[in-house]
């Protein structure tokens, strides 16, 4: 009997212990959309968030300018002449379906360049679509509901209860005017190529980029894409003086992400003078080097580096009323 209990308490172990090595060949070598998941979180686990390389000097903004400054991944800060706009806001430490649990999604390489607490009142939260790198909802709930909102078709839901001063659906070519005592500012939804639901089994949601336009200046905000010929027609509506693009999450996602090199193509296509990199650096969501887009960006404008908005997280781009640009206000972080 004794000799019976040590066989089974052995092969249980051996057992165990090959199952191990078995699962975590497999997480290592597998494609699978479960086994990058796992990959992830262990690479994550002990991994510590870097400060960001640059803060906005936001004592230094002025309602003369149109001041815009990338907070990480798509997170977006805009001083439009006095109206303050804000893009996908996602400044948590991970993003991810299970915020009760600290999140399970991936954790920031770069911390934001402003937590929800430093940001200036904003007027306007503009969200793309449901996805949980651009639609957080634990930022959500931390910034002041005196905002308007302008979200894609089918995510209002997910902001019930939060209690915004408006929350605006757009549908694609639909406009909004935001109006403040600083005067109106257009937006419009657009479309892109993409998708919308928050998990893959939920329900269809919409998807958006936006025109930002206040007086002669004029705002691309692509939100998520992958390479498109929409962007051709969206050259209609310009001309602009700034598009702000995706260029990660390409390797293997690239139906639904652009490459570096197809963002500026995009960009060229609408007609944008200068042309702002995001959703990079922040997240790790595919395979690629964390510092191949950044540079394969940079490498697709070496002829004209002058139209790059920034390169890092925390940098700010100015315009005047006039459309000249101005050198950027930022302190080291």
């Amino acid at each position: 009997m004794a000799k019976s209990r040590r066989f089974w308490m052995k092969f249980a172990l051996v057992a165990t212990g090959l199952t191990a090595a078995a699962g975590t060949m497999w997480m290592h070598r597998s494609q699978s959309r479960v086994a990058r998941v796992l990959r992830m979180l262990s690479s994550d686990y002990f991994r510590r968030m870097s400060p960001a390389p640059f803060r906005p000097a936001l004592d230094r903004w002025s309602e003369e300018y149109l001041t815009v400054c990338w907070l990480g991944h798509a997170s977006t800060l805009i001083d439009f002449f006095g109206i303050k706009v804000l893009l996908d806001p996602v400044l948590s430490p991970r993003v991810g379906p299970v915020p009760w649990l600290g999140n399970i999604g991936p954790k920031r390489y770069i911390a934001p360049a402003l937590q929800a607490k430093e940001l200036p009142p904003v007027d306007l939260i503009v969200l793309s679509h449901a996805h949980y790198d651009h639609f957080d909802l634990p930022t959500l709930r931390q910034l002041q509901k005196t905002a308007t909102v302008v979200t894609a078709v089918e995510t209002s839901e997910l902001l019930d209860g939060m209690s915004f001063a408006q929350v605006k659906e757009l549908e694609w070519d639909e406009k909004f005017v935001f109006k403040s005592v600083r005067g109106d500012l257009e937006i419009m939804a657009v479309e892109v190529r993409h998708w919308g639901r928050r998990w893959p089994n939920n329900k269809p949601r919409g998807y958006n980029g936006y025109i930002l336009r206040r007086g002669e200046r004029t705002v691309l905000f692509a939100g998520d894409t992958a390479m498109t010929p929409l962007f051709e027609k969206h050259r209609r509506f310009g001309p602009f003086d700034l598009a702000i693009m995706p260029i990660a999450a390409y390797n293997p996602w690239i139906w639904n992400h652009c490459t570096p090199e197809e963002a500026v193509e995009m960009a060229n296509s609408a007609g944008a003078r200068y042309v702002a990199p995001v959703h990079h650096e922040t997240f790790k969501l595919s395979d690629e080097p964390m510092d191949e887009p950044i540079q394969r960006f940079s490498k697709a404008l070496v002829s004209d580096p002058s139209r790059i908005a920034w390169r890092k997280t925390g940098e700010t781009f100015l315009l005047d009323r006039r459309g000249s640009r101005l050198l950027s206000q930022r302190s080291s972080a």
